[in-house]
């Protein structure tokens, strides 16, 4: 396998790993199956794509995290308002981000971003050409790692994880539990936007149908992570979710390399995280029919 085939998949992984943060807010602290990622996804990749024609590429990642906000808070209140279960509540948000999506981008199924500037071109005049993505990847994931760890430790952060431990107890402590949810996936979806942004600036193109299997993608990162880390901690969790989704993304590319076709890799990816869930249970049958 050849250095850039590695760099590549390095790189990829870390910009899912932020996905995979993102993720990680609504499926294990909100405790959430939240399905609204699949849309909010693409639609930080159609608003990064606009401002970064538009020769705005930082505006565009702002943008991105404002609309993935918005997203998160549609689903939030279907859930919350109008009491909609909230897998069916996530499936109508990204059913109708289809449809918005492509009036982001003008009807367009796909926006180029070949020759602009982004965040990535402007870079490469202070770290080069070879480094410049990696180094970019790296800062933006590690910054809204430790923000996150940060906020997650806070009043209103341990009160975001209470919610999703026990909304019972809260409910009875005086936290409105509507409103505890109602952040978690407004951050959430804010964070997978962000890194659709980043994605669609990496690669010089947003794509309508680029969100495809991105919700299986982002439970892979954190339960492969888990299952070799563990997520006893807040920054064990965190971790844990940037090592899963390198590892998927390198198992990927292994698959890829030894003649895997492009159009199994959904099948593979489900049959990963199929057995990665069932590891503790392997486990405990072995140890019971020790």
């Amino acid at each position: 396998m050849s250095v850039s085939v590695m760099m590549g998949a390095l790189e990829l992984g870390l910009i899912y790993a932020i996905m995979g943060l993102g993720v990680y807010v609504s499926f294990r602290i909100l405790n959430i199956p939240d399905l609204t990622i699949d849309g909010s996804f693409t639609c930080g990749c159609a608003a990064a794509a606009i401002c970064t024609v538009s020769a705005h590429p930082y505006l565009g990642l702002a943008a991105a995290f404002a609309c993935g906000a918005l997203c998160g808070c549609v689903t939030a209140l279907l859930m919350t308002k109008l009491h909609i279960q909230p897998i069916l509540a996530g499936i109508l948000t990204m059913t109708a981000l289809y449809s918005v999506n492509l009036r982001i981008q003008g009807g367009k199924p796909n926006i180029s971003m070949f020759g602009k500037q982004t965040i990535f071109t402007d870079a490469q005049q202070l770290f080069g050409k070879d480094a410049a993505d990696l180094v970019v990847i790296v800062i933006v994931l590690l910054l809204l790692a430790v923000l996150l760890y940060l906020f997650l430790n806070t009043q209103l952060g341990l009160s975001m994880r209470a919610t999703g431990s026990n909304e019972a107890m809260v409910k009875a402590s005086s936290i409105n539990a509507d409103r505890m949810k109602l952040l978690g996936l407004v951050l959430a979806n804010g964070i997978i936007a962000l890194s659709g942004a980043i994605l669609a600036q990496y690669q010089s193109f947003a794509d309508v149908s680029s969100s495809t299997g991105k919700m299986v993608l982002g439970l892979a990162s954190i339960i492969v992570g888990e299952a070799f880390f563990g997520h006893r901690t807040i920054i064990r969790s965190l971790l844990s979710v940037i090592a899963g989704s390198l590892i998927y993304r390198f198992l990927l590319t292994f698959a890829l390399q030894f003649g895997m076709s492009a159009s199994d890799l959904n099948l593979f990816s489900a049959a990963l995280v199929a057995i990665a869930i069932s590891l503790p249970y392997i486990k405990k049958r072995r140890k019971s029919h020790a």
